[in-house]
């Protein structure tokens, strides 16, 4: 993890459901205040954006709404004249002229109802859960001001009174359920099975907030909830421990859960945290942003910054939990110097340590010139810390022989894209691929890869938040059946498993296609490409031997997989094309990057 000592509140702002990207608007009151957002969005939301909080349990913003709580009930008078009574805020849409309140005895009576509910069959041991100072049911229970709870596990009468220290734990000495008690989960024995997580059954409030952020944030599926009434709980595929089911461990459940159902053997064992400091995970290209939630100098959790461009609040198992190494044994925390490889490290201080290697530098280049030593960064560093190295070598070391690794693997990518886009960078962002309409994988792996932004591909694939035009279209161009070509969810719709070398003859054989067939984009083409250019690749890939029948026997995939193929990308929408080190780390690296690039703006795909 790469840190930036910049402190933020251990928790971010939740407003319930996620932002309405319309640009149209619409005007209402909530409680008093006249509030603007765009169509679309909900009444949770527009309340929380005038800075007003609704109770709520089930919703988060990275899932859609679900309405199962009835906690964020809202008192409506509707645009003319239409009187909505009490629905719940989150899955209720704004509407033009609608005067919402959101605090009323009779809204305060019903809320206290349904938390009176929720805590009759909860275990009552605030004072030792592991989530006691951050628990949603212990908040809201001090929101609804709930302080006795009239029904218990065992009876339908008596009641049970709520000790505590305070009005927002409800604790008390000992639970009232009885091992007797209809309700199995109560009893169920922790699953230990995840190295990193406890799931606690007897903590869940059947909010589906996991079930839904394993759907619709991770994509796996792997969670769902089993049983009726008093019995319901989260199962874990067909209600196996979590290491036996479908469960990666990207850790979207337990950032969803609101108890400590779903808890952090490391918060479990430390306990709360106090401040945050925000961080780059650096195990791949992705650069999601995290807090690294500490007491003090140690670490007791890592959590997806929602804010991160890259990951908005998501995360693998790599950078949720494989942070150990940061407090291992074997790290290296104090400096060592030797003159030799032959000779044992001994420690210095800091200032030592920089004045040893200043040294070194200096006297190497006083000795063999300027241009004997040089710098290069990993790809596991940060941008801004690529752009220091590079400062360092060039003004204080007065030399260029500054480089990067990651050179190394996309010079193809640097040269291609430089010479056909003008720029080495890609046309898009990561969030663009919700866009898309058909996506195209050649030479990469992303669940493996690049697991968050393959978690984005995947919504967009399922089409979940696709709003009404459906899941995209997926071609994989690859060797490998990777994961995506079939899944339970996704199966790819052309799969063109290209024997390894044949990269060019691939791209060259779908541009034929393309050009032959009349798909490619004219006014695209006439306004924004080069047409000496554009005629001598058209030229050049239209004829008879460069066709997919010509190279058939070449690339090992049936000519009509590659003719249905090229149609679906040229005429399919907003077509994308994602490709990795399968392309770039090959001979023929460089033409590919060219016969990619050329393929999208033919079919006018660049920007889009």
């Amino acid at each position: 993890m790469q840190t930036q000592e910049i402190f933020r509140p251990i928790k971010d702002i939740d407003r319930g459901t996620p932002l309405s990207t319309n640009v149209e608007t619409v005007t209402l009151t909530i409680d008093g205040y006249p509030v603007t957002v765009p169509k679309g969005t909900s009444l949770m939301r527009a309340a929380s954006v005038q800075g007003i909080q609704i109770p709520k349990l089930c919703a988060t913003d990275s899932v859609e709404a679900y309405g199962s709580c009835r906690l964020c009930l809202v008192e409506i008078d509707g645009p003319n004249g239409r009187i909505k009574g009490y629905p719940s805020s989150c899955t209720t849409p704004c509407e033009n002229g609608m005067v919402v309140r959101t605090q009323t005895p009779k809204l305060q009576n019903l809320r206290k109802g349904v938390m009176e509910l929720y805590i009759s069959d909860h275990p009552l041991d605030c004072l030792t859960c592991s989530a006691n100072g951050d628990c949603e049911l212990q908040d809201m229970a001090g929101v609804t001001g709930l302080r006795n709870v009239r029904y218990t596990a065992n009876s339908g009468t008596g009641g049970a009174k709520l000790h505590g220290v305070d009005s927002a734990n409800h604790c008390s000495e000992h639970s009232t359920l009885k091992s007797d008690s209809p309700m199995n989960a109560l009893f169920k024995p922790k699953d230990e099975s995840n190295p990193y997580f406890t799931y606690d059954a007897s903590k869940c409030i059947v909010c589906s907030r996991c079930v839904r952020a394993c759907e619709e944030v991770q994509g796996t599926f792997a969670l769902t909830i089993s049983g009726r009434g008093f019995d319901s709980r989260v199962s874990p595929g067909q209600d196996q421990p979590f290491m036996n089911s479908e469960c990666v461990s990207c850790g979207a459940c337990v950032q969803a859960c609101p108890t400590a159902t779903l808890q952090e053997k490391s918060v479990i064992d430390l306990g709360q945290p106090e401040h945050s400091i925000l961080t780059t995970c650096a195990y791949c290209g992705v650069g999601c942003g995290f807090k690294a939630d500490m007491k003090g100098e140690t670490v007791v959790r890592m959590v997806p910054w929602k804010d991160g461009k890259a990951n908005e609040g998501h995360s693998c198992v790599k950078g949720r939990f494989a942070w150990g190494y940061a407090t291992h044994s074997d790290r290296v925390t104090t400096p060592m110097v030797r003159d030799s490889i032959d000779q044992p490290w001994q420690q210095v201080s800091w200032g030592e340590a920089f004045s040893f290697a200043a040294n070194k530098i200096k006297g190497i280049q006083a000795q063999y010139g300027k241009d004997s030593v040089g710098g290069i960064t990993s790809s596991r560093c940060t941008n801004e810390e690529t752009y220091l190295v590079q400062k360092l070598i060039r003004a204080a070391f007065g030399t260029n022989n500054v480089d990067t690794c990651a050179r190394v693997c996309h010079s193809p990518t640097g040269f291609g894209l430089g010479a056909t886009l003008g720029t080495s960078a890609g046309t898009q962002t990561f969030k663009s691929v919700e866009h898309a309409d058909v996506i195209m994988i050649i030479g990469a792996n992303p669940t493996d890869a690049h697991p968050v932004f393959a978690s984005r591909m995947k919504r967009r694939l399922i089409g979940k938040h696709a709003g009404e035009r459906g899941g995209a279209k997926l071609i994989i161009i690859d060797p490998r059946r990777i994961d995506l070509v079939d899944t339970p969810h996704i199966q790819a719709d052309y799969h063109l498993p290209l024997l390894p070398g044949t990269n060019v003859a691939m791209i060259t054989a779908l541009a034929h296609v393309v050009v032959t067939e009349q798909l490619w984009a004219k006014d695209y083409v006439a306004q924004r490409c080069e047409d000496k250019s554009f005629q001598e690749w058209r030229d050049f890939v239209s004829k008879p031997e460069n066709s997919p029948e010509a190279f058939e026997a070449v690339t090992g995939v049936p000519a009509a997989d590659v003719r249905a193929a090229a149609r679906l990308y040229a005429t399919g929408g907003n077509s994308a094309i994602y490709y990795g080190l399968g392309v770039t780390e090959h001979a023929q690296g460089s033409t590919m990057v060219l016969g990619i690039a050329n393929l999208a703006m033919a079919c006018g795909m660049v920007g889009r």
